[in-house]
């Protein structure tokens, strides 16, 4: 099965342009065969990336024994400022094999702008209790470990529109750094549908949060999912099971949005990931 993942590896620089932004995949980043692993992805700061070992192995990363599908798939992901040197553990019977994994550096985008009202800058403390309370539903939305395995088909672009906004970039507003932008930007009027990028379990479902409107996220299996921010207009609701391509909402400018656009985000867990990078993962479509 795996050699006929790698027969389709040079599909990818097709899928690259289609999608947009992602950098094309080399051999190295795609599959790395002298090691008890296989890989899908891109060995960089940000980036998803899917392994296959052998079935009954057991991968331990950080500590923590990774959850492995009964082909052997597991699931890393590599946040904005991950460390380069990276180190997992891949256990066969009883026999202990050390990986170790060199991720590629990346530069993000940094803008500074002066002379911004401080009101602007900095909310007040009542939008402030409210907004700290909206995040501890949005990450318990977000700690979903299902079984399924959405993400192991080809994802699909959730908008048509400009590409507004990039992972990782940063702005400094009157010398204060703000949190870097975690998502894709894909700018378009008010009302353009948004579709589901994967299939998936909708585990947040709200209309008018204080920083991103209406806002959905998406489980998609083994701690992998997506968030839909600023949104006008949601189509579904907690607890449906979604089929990719299915229309999930309307692009807005609801929230603390200056324009409409969609800002749509993946995540492992806690970990923050490139959206422009899942076309790395393509090969895997013909499982």
């Amino acid at each position: 099965m795996l050699n006929r993942f790698k027969v389709i590896i040079p599909l990818l620089s097709i899928v690259s342009i289609a999608f947009g932004s992602a950098a094309k995949a080399t051999q190295e980043d795609i599959s790395v065969t002298d090691t008890p692993v296989t890989w899908y992805g891109e060995l960089t700061q940000g980036a998803l990336l899917i392994g296959q070992v052998e079935p009954n192995s057991q991968v331990i990363y950080q500590g923590e024994r990774l959850d492995i599908s009964d082909d052997g798939y597991f699931v890393i992901g590599f946040g904005r400022d991950a460390a380069l040197n990276q180190t997992l553990e891949v256990v066969e019977g009883s026999e202990k094999t050390p990986i170790n994994l060199t991720l590629s550096k990346r530069e993000y985008k940094i803008d500074r702008v002066e002379g911004v009202p401080q009101k602007t800058v900095t909310p007040d403390p009542e939008q402030v209790k409210r907004a700290k309370a909206e995040a501890a539903k949005v990450w318990r939305a977000r700690q979903t470990d299902s079984k399924r395995m959405d993400f192991m088909t080809p994802v699909r672009k959730p908008a048509e529109g400009r590409i507004s906004g990039v992972y990782g970039s940063q702005r400094f507003y009157n010398g204060e750094p703000r949190r870097p932008h975690y998502g894709e930007d894909i700018a378009a009027p008010t009302g353009t549908p948004v579709y589901a990028p994967w299939s998936g379990v909708v585990t947040l479902a709200e209309p008018d949060l204080f920083y991103s409107g209406g806002t959905l996220i998406i489980d998609h299996g083994y701690r992998v999912n997506t968030t839909y921010l600023h949104l006008s207009k949601l189509s579904v609701e907690v607890g449906d099971t979604i089929q990719q391509g299915e229309k999930i909402g309307e692009v807005g400018a609801s929230g603390r949005a200056t324009g409409p656009h969609l800002d749509w985000r993946v995540n492992w867990g806690n970990e923050r990931l490139d959206p422009a990078l899942l076309p790395q993962l393509y090969p895997l479509a013909n499982n």
